[in-house]
């Protein structure tokens, strides 16, 4: 039987505990070596332009100083042939949709079993990517919803209904959106009716939620009365 190269694997995670345990858990799979550990990207960086190319980097996304948005900017700038799996505990849409446009091999939550991260590394190394069906579902998700955003704006709202949904993200009463608005409150009443059936929600907190997500605003300057 001919003998295989265990696959060369590299490690950033900030948590010391979190990246021995990994290390032990790689190497007892058997096909895997960890050629270096790294806390932040900067070291990862340092790591590679010293000759240390892995096959596959695990990655974390919060760490200090360099994190992992910027650290797979980096290697998707120098080496893009290195496979990243992201490890996270932050794997909300948003999330997994920026890190798969960055580039990511694959995301996995920090829940999953040992057995899925040797498949996941496994898989990349002959598919070139891996997600865990709990990813894919939360990227399809939001794939979904944010096409039915894009055909109800482009649809049905018009630049009233897209003024008074951005109003209604600030701290104004309806009252004094309709002062801003120069139109009737019972209008306006009667418009806010209007967009609830439409877009499916019951509150003005919806209404807030549907703006931020359809990029009508910035979450951070949401903030509903």
């Amino acid at each position: 039987m001919i003998a295989t190269n265990p696959i060369q694997i590299a490690l950033a995670e900030d948590q010391r505990l979190m990246r021995h345990a990994l290390v032990n858990l790689l190497h007892s799979f058997g096909n895997c070596e960890v050629i270096f550990e790294a806390a932040e990207g900067g070291q990862v960086v340092e790591a590679m332009n010293a000759g240390k190319i892995p096959d596959v980097l695990l990655l974390d996304v919060c760490m200090p100083g360099m994190d992992g948005y910027d650290t797979m900017k980096w290697i998707n700038d120098h080496f893009p042939a290195v496979h990243v799996l992201v490890l996270t505990m932050h794997h909300t849409e948003p999330t997994c949709l920026r890190l798969l446009d960055a580039g990511v091999t694959g995301i996995l939550t920090k829940a999953i079993h040992p057995s899925e991260l040797k498949l996941a590394i496994e898989s990349v190394m002959a598919t070139g990517m891996y997600n865990s069906l709990d990813i894919c579902k939360k990227v399809i998700g939001l794939l979904r919803f944010n096409q039915q955003l894009k055909r109800v704006r482009q649809n049905t709202l018009t630049e009233v209904e897209v003024h008074f949904l951005r109003l209604s993200c600030s701290e104004l009463t309806y009252k004094e959106i309709a002062l801003t608005m120069s139109m009737p409150l019972r209008s306006l009443e009667q418009m806010r009716e209007q967009l609830f059936v439409r877009l499916n929600v019951k509150s003005r907190i919806g209404l807030v939620l549907f703006a931020m997500r359809s990029g009508l605003i910035e979450p951070s300057i949401a903030g509903a009365e």
